[in-house]
């Protein structure tokens, strides 16, 4: 199976919640996907043996690498574009809650020595995609927080979707050689949407994580009347690092600005 569900179980303020382990199934991603939920006033202190980004989901917070420390604030990962800082292999961290908030923490084996690097809500690269094509069937926002174009020395990409009600996104079909790891909320929390892995198809809810292995086809869509957000973090592969996806090409004409589809297309 590559749906992980919701686990409410697993989560305890303070303390990071492990969805996703690297070197470890049911799908290896080489990745760590971890959930952290601080109340307000409290702290986490961490020693990063891996590689490792913290992004702020929403709430309020300090975070302290080295002798640097940064504040950061969120109110709504629906409307706002986020904050998050990388951290390469023996960085130490401190993140002390001003009010309850919540934190995404994605992780994996790494070499590299860049220190840290930091991404304010004005630096994200933040792109409307889909929009005047396709009747609008695919409009969503991408936010894109860092990729091999800005921080080559990562073995990671980050980034998140805003999945408009009722319509698609990583779309037209794609796939790409690296694994991808997709975490999902809805708005309101009891939406759902459908995600694609390959041939097979999984109804995702609200906390729901998908595993996408290397190579596979993953589409997106959410239901009428529920928007569907998800961070998407991608592994590089060793000499082959994630640089843009390869569509299907039986499906690329979808993009085209002049495309012609029903009912105005007959055949």
């Amino acid at each position: 199976m590559a749906i992980l569900k919701a686990d409410t179980d697993k989560r305890q303020a303070g303390k990071p919640a492990f969805l996703v382990s690297e070197g470890q199934g049911p799908v290896d991603t080489g990745m760590d996907f971890a959930l952290l939920v601080l109340d307000a006033d409290q702290t986490h202190t961490m020693e990063c043996e891996k590689e490792t980004a913290i992004l702020l989901m929403q709430g309020r917070g300090a975070v302290s690498v080295g002798s640097e420390t940064r504040d950061m604030q969120r109110d709504s990962f629906f409307h706002e574009d986020p904050s998050c800082v990388l951290i390469s292999p023996g960085g130490a961290v401190k993140i002390e809650a001003a009010d309850a908030s919540e934190w995404a923490l994605v992780q994996t084996t790494s070499n590299a020595d860049f220190g840290s690097k930091w991404f304010r809500p004005d630096q994200v690269r933040s792109e409307k995609r889909g929009a005047g094509t396709m009747q609008e069937t695919s409009t969503r926002v991408v936010r894109t927080i860092f990729d091999y174009s800005n921080t080559p020395e990562s073995n990671l990409v980050l980034g998140e979707v805003i999945n408009y009600p009722g319509k698609w996104s990583s779309y037209s079909p794609h796939h790409h050689a690296q694994p991808e790891i997709y975490h999902y909320r809805f708005l309101p929390e009891q939406g759902f949407g459908a995600g694609f892995c390959g041939d097979d198809v999984y109804k995702v809810e609200h906390g729901d994580t998908l595993l996408v292995p290397g190579g596979r086809v993953h589409p997106q869509t959410a239901a009428p009347g529920y928007a569907m957000y998800y961070i998407w973090a991608i592994r590089h592969q060793p000499e082959e690092p994630y640089t843009g996806p390869t569509f299907l090409p039986e499906h690329t004409w979808v993009m085209e600005d002049d495309a012609v589809v029903f009912p105005d297309r007959r055949s």
